[in-house]
């Protein structure tokens, strides 16, 4: 896929765990899980959003592309 997700780095970066970025977000750990592991379709913006203010980053940081050789 062209799209990475670079969610871990930024969930490392500023130390939060999956339950407590879940909390904090209110996305159900299982679609949290998915999304860090690049397992889904999509993503909505208002979820992108709410992922940057808690990680205090951009969508950027979140989201990277690739291209497939």
């Amino acid at each position: 896929m062209a799209i990475i997700i670079n969610l871990d780095v930024e969930m490392a970066k500023n130390k939060i765990s999956l339950t407590e970025l879940s909390a904090r977000v209110g996305i159900s750990m299982t679609n949290l899980s998915l999304l860090k592991t690049g397992k889904v379709k999509g993503v909505r913006f208002d979820t992108l959003e709410a992922l940057c203010r808690e990680l205090n980053c951009k969508p950027g940081d979140i989201l990277d592309y690739k291209e497939d050789v």
